[in-house]
């Protein structure tokens, strides 16, 4: 079984490294080990995924705790929605602990062990088809996280990562309590069997019923993404936490909320998201903007990402609620998208830090004549942010835009705007950063590498081939999300088969 092995090697890998000698290379090796390794074995899962994107392969489905009316089995499949979340968590773990080696300075040993633990729980919350399982999941991964903002962050980083703690955590109890309430009436945890009771007709829930179920899931998926106003924790934690750690909440733990929001708020309180769509594609709409406006006006070249992050991950939200096959596959494959694209960011302002001493933008001028190889990997990544065609976020805005637009005009009009000032924002930090009078203190600052090259020519090649290549992705994403859509019985009007809708197939 190759999911259970794909789960279990990052946690492996953490019990080594904790009894590793601090004094060694033994905690690096068995850290980088254990997460490539779980990439490798992970890409066994494409395969079946793939052949069947509708359908969940590679399950595990096993009895765990049972008595006392609860019965919580470990259940895990891969779907065509899933299988890249979990192929993107795989790929960049190894990315993060290489980064640790020079991007953090003391104490590597532990962090490496929570890098490994993280990822774990990843994993688990996106495989989990028992929501027990899931939830458990859902906190494991939020603990290393925590530590690792408040133990290795910056000057801030005690209340910044209280405040990460404290709204994840009341998040996670709204969606606790939706689960033992929609446990209740079911009398299962299992997901499947829960669509099966609803699709049977032996389980009903009454619109009210189905509303309040819905907002318990969307206050931790909300809080999680995150989406405007619950968004407050997301600038100052990105800020203040270490670069590895910024590199993967960016790229990976924001799409646990997304994720969410996708695979069971739409399947499991149907009715209650139809209701509560329009003013959530609002909220959506305005995080767009908002985080946009605000990325103009920032001075420090980390903070300006993190409110690009934010804006773009509106556009996720956008296209789940739209309640169209286009606007689903968009968000689905945005998720992948903005995982590499802004990871890429966030690594490349890791090495502005390490060599220029300072993010603030003010700080730096010129550089493109100093370091012209970091000068057009981050022309790149860039030009991938804004969604320049033939680069990855092109095709999943391009999809959310065009069922924003099928679902309602003036949603997409509005988000549109949003593509229009990320361009603005992002070519001006680059302009003031890279071009113009060179400041005389990076005068010996240092191009990239070889040792750098490493984890960023998997992400430049991700970033052209989500660009130009989309079948191998967008086929499965497809196939699920429209057999999700059906389930949810929202996708009357938009019925399609296994193969891709023309819009997509035009990529």
């Amino acid at each position: 079984m190759i999911l259970p092995v794909v789960l279990f090697l990052p946690l492996a890998g953490f019990l080594i490294t904790i009894l590793a000698p601090r004094d060694s290379k033994v905690p690096l090796y068995s850290a980088f080990a254990a997460s490539l390794a779980a990439f490798l074995a992970s890409l066994g899962l494409i395969a079946p995924a793939v052949a069947r994107g509708a359908s969940f392969t590679s399950v595990v489905n096993l009895p765990w705790i049972e008595g006392s009316g609860f019965q919580i089995r470990f259940h895990l499949g891969v779907d065509g929605i899933n299988l890249w979340l979990i192929l993107l968590t795989t790929l960049l773990l190894p990315i993060a602990v290489w980064m640790t080696g020079s991007m953090v300075a003391e104490r590597r040993k532990g962090f490496y062990a929570l890098l490994l633990l993280f990822e774990f729980g990843l994993i688990g919350v996106f495989s989990a088809l028992d929501l027990f399982v899931f939830y458990i999941f859902w906190e494991v991964a939020l603990v290393p996280m925590y530590l690792m903002v408040g133990l290795w962050g910056g000057a801030r980083r005690g209340p910044v990562a209280v405040k990460f703690f404290v709204y994840t955590m009341l998040g996670s109890v709204l969606m606790l309590g939706s689960i033992l309430d929609l446990h209740s009436r079911t009398g299962s945890f299992d997901y499947v069997d829960i669509l099966n009771a609803f699709s049977s007709g032996r389980v009903a829930l009454s619109q009210s019923q189905q509303f309040w179920l819905f907002l318990g899931f969307f206050g931790a998926f909300a809080v999680k993404v995150p989406i405007f106003p619950l968004h407050t924790w997301l600038p100052d934690t990105y800020a203040e936490a270490p670069m590895p750690a910024t590199f993967l909440l960016a790229a990976v733990m924001s799409k646990m909320g997304a994720y969410g929001l996708l695979r069971y708020s739409l399947s499991l309180a149907p009715s209650g998201a139809q209701h509560c769509a329009p003013w959530i594609a609002v909220l959506a709409i305005i995080g767009i903007l908002y985080g946009a406006l605000l990325a103009l006006i920032q001075p420090n070249i980390k903070r300006l990402i993190a409110y690009s992050s934010l804006s773009h991950l509106g556009f996720i939200v956008l296209g789940i609620f739209t309640f169209k096959q286009q606007g689903a596959d968009g968000a689905a494959y945005q998720m992948i998208a903005h995982g590499i694209s802004t990871g890429a960011l966030f690594l490349l302002a890791g090495f502005l830090e390490q060599r220029g001493h300072s993010l603030e933008i003010s700080d730096f001028g010129g550089l493109a004549s100093r370091a012209p190889r970091l000068a057009t990997v981050f022309s790149i990544t860039l030009f991938a942010s804004i969604g320049l065609p033939t680069l990855c976020n092109f095709v999943g805005e391009f999809l959310v835009l065009q069922g924003a637009a099928l679902s309602k005009f003036s949603w997409a009009a509005w988000a549109a705007l949003g593509v229009i000032l990320s361009a603005a924002y992002m070519l001006w930090m680059y302009q003031r950063t890279f071009f113009g009078k060179p400041n005389e203190r990076n005068a010996g600052f240092i191009d990239l590498s070889g040792r750098d090259w490493l984890p960023l020519l998997p992400l430049l090649a991700l970033m052209v081939w989500l660009g130009c290549y989309t079948q191998p992705f967008l086929q499965p994403i497809s196939a699920a999300t429209s057999h999700l859509l059906e389930q949810s019985a929202v996708n009357d009007q938009y019925r399609v088969s296994l193969r891709l809708p023309r819009s997509a197939r035009a990529f």
